[in-house]
C-alpha cells in the first residue's frame, strides 16, 4: 500500500523525523491560502502521485510570489506526469502539496527496507541525494553505505552515529542525526513498512537534518494491524483492476502484454509468465489466484483480465495442491459459461484429481484448448493469439 507525501510528512512528525512546514491542496485558492499561512518568500509546490521522479517530470516547482503558486498550481492540477515510475501512461495529479522553502546546505539519500539476505532492516545512505538509488548502485556502488539490523535489538546508537560519519555530517549535526536515522527506524517497524525512502534528506545551514521528501509504503498483508492506515488509502491512484482483485483475494498487477494469465501461486505466476515470454508472447498480467481458489474468485478472476481490452488470449496454469483440479475445472466451466470467453483460452492442469479435471474441461462443451506442459500451454496460446 502506497501512500502520498504529505501523508508520510505527518507520519514523520508523530515519530519526532523532522520535515519542513507543508499543507496539502486540491485547489489554486487552497495552495496560495496555504502558502499565506506558512508565511515567508519562498514555497514549493509538489505534485501528489504515487511516483518517484515527480522532480524532472516537473511536478515540483519553486514559487517566490503568491501569484507563482498560483500560477504551477493551475498548471500542475490536472497535468499527466509522466515519469521512470509511472510509464508511459503517466498520472494526473489530483492534488498538491505546498511547502516552506528551506536553505539547503547538502541532500543525501536515506532508504529502509527488507534485505532479503539478512533476513532484516537494512539502512541504505548515500552522499549522493535528490537523484535516483538505482543510478547511484549502478554507477558508483562504493558511495552507498549500509546499515544492516538486527530487528530483535532494533538500530543501535552506535549504527545511527557510523552512518553519520559516513555521510560525513559536521559534529554539530551528528545529534541530529543519531535523532533522525533513530526515529525514521521506528517508523518503519511500528508502521509494518516495507519501504520508507527520504529522497533527498537534507542538512539545513543551521546544522538540521530533516527529509525534504518522504516515500512511505507499507505491508499490505500487515495492514489490517493498522486501522489508522485506511483513510490513507487514495483509490484514484491505483488500478481500478487491482483494486477490485484485492476485494476477491485476488493478487494482480497489470502488465502491456495481450496474454492473460490466471495462475495459482506466485512462483508458477511468474513462471508462466516467463515460459510466454520465451515463446514470444508478451503476459498482460501477473494473476494469483491463490492456494484456496473457488469458484467465486476464479470467476472474479476471469471478469478482471477480460476487462483488459488489450487481452488476445488466456491462459489457465493451475497445480492442484491444496485446490483438486476438478474443483477447478468446474470453476473454469462455471466462469466461461457466465461471462461468455470470447478470445482463445488455455487450460494447463497438473496435481490432485488432474485427469477428473481435464475429462471435465472436455466435456463441457466449451471451446478450451488443453495443454500438457508449461511449455505446451505457452505455444499454443502464442500461437492462438498471433
Amino acid at each position: 500500500m502506497k501512500i502520498h507525501e504529505y501523508q508520510a510528512k505527518a507520519i514523520f512528525r508523530d515519530y519526532g523525523v523532522p520535515v519542513p512546514r507543508g499543507r496539502p491542496a486540491q485547489n489554486p485558492y487552497e495552495a496560495v491560502l496555504n502558502a499565506r499561512t506558512l508565511g515567508g518568500n519562498l514555497w514549493v509546490v509538489k505534485a501528489q502521485i504515487h511516483a518517484g521522479g515527480r522532480g524532472k517530470a516537473g511536478g515540483v516547482k519553486l514559487a517566490r510570489s503568491f501569484e507563482e503558486v498560483d500560477a504551477i498550481a493551475k498548471e500542475l492540477l490536472g497535468k499527466k506526469l509522466i515519469t521512470h515510475q509511472t510509464g508511459p501512461e503517466g498520472k494526473v495529479v489530483q492534488r498538491l502539496f505546498v511547502e516552506e522553502g528551506l536553505d539547503i546546505q547538502k541532500e543525501f539519500y536515506v532508504g529502509i527496507v527488507v534485505d532479503r539476505e539478512s533476513g532484516g532492516p537494512v539502512i541504505m545512505a548515500s552522499r549522493e541525494g535528490g537523484v535516483e538509488i538505482e543510478e547511484v548502485a549502478a554507477k558508483s556502488p562504493e558511495k552507498i553505505l549500509k546499515s544492516f539490523i538486527d530487528p530483535s535489538v532494533g538500530l543501535m546508537p552506535f549504527q545511527a552515529r557510523n552512518l553519520c560519519y559516513g555521510l560525513d555530517l559536521p559534529k554539530e549535526a551528528i545529534k541530529s542525526g543519531v535523532k533522525f536515522f533513530t526515529n525514521l527506524y521506528k517508523v518503519f517497524m511500528d508502521k509494518d513498512c516495507s519501504m520508507v525512502e527520504v529522497n533527498p534528506m537534507i542538512l539545513t545551514k543551521d546544522n538540521q537534518v530533516m527529509a525534504l521528501d518522504a516515500k512511505v509504503n507499507f505491508d499490505s498483508n500487515a495492514v489490517a494491524r493498522h486501522p489508522e492506515l485506511q483513510d490513507l488509502r487514495d483509490f484514484s491512484e491505483e488500478d481500478p483492476r487491482e483494486i477490485e482483485a484485492s476485494m476477491y483475494d485476488l493478487n494482480y498487477i497489470a502488465l502491456d502484454g495481450n496474454i492473460a494469465c490466471m495462475v495459482n501461486g506466485a512462483g508458477l505466476a511468474m513462471a508462466t509468465m516467463d515460459i510466454i515470454k520465451l515463446s514470444g508472447g508478451e503476459p498482460a498480467n501477473f494473476l494469483d489466484v491463490g492456494g484456496g481458489a473457488t469458484k467465486e474468485n476464479v470467476k472474479a478472476a476471469f471478469k478482471i483480465i477480460l476487462n483488459d481490452e488489450k487481452v488476445k488470449g488466456v491462459l489457465v496454469n493451475i497445480f492442484g495442491g491444496i485446490v483438486r483440479c476438478d474443483v477447478i475445472a468446474e470453476a473454469i466451466i462455471a466462469a466461461a459459461k457466465e461471462i461468455e470467453v470470447k478470445v482463445p483460452l488455455v487450460v494447463r492442469l497438473e496435481g490432485t484429481n488432474v485427469e477428473k479435471g481435464k475429462e471435465l474441461l472436455k466435456n463441457s462443451g466449451l471451446k478450451i484448448t488443453p495443454a500438457g506442459s508449461m511449455a505446451d500451454a505457452a505455444e499454443k496460446i502464442v500461437g492462438a493469439c498471433k
